[in-house]
């Protein structure tokens, strides 16, 4: 094979490792049913104050 298709080939593998990382360290939300409830309402609020700006 060529150099050209060893470097496209490392390319790939890198940009694939590099999704793959990101993928596995990202922290997920543990959020209680007090604060998911908080913010449910929260967006409501949001949600009725953009109708009544429109």
């Amino acid at each position: 094979m060529s150099t050209a298709t060893w470097i496209i080939i490392a390319v790939i593998g890198f940009i694939i490792s590099g999704i793959y990382f990101i993928y596995k360290s990202a922290q997920k939300f543990n959020l209680s049913k007090e604060q998911l409830a908080k913010i449910n309402q929260r967006n409501k609020e949001l949600e009725q104050q953009e109708k009544e700006n429109d």
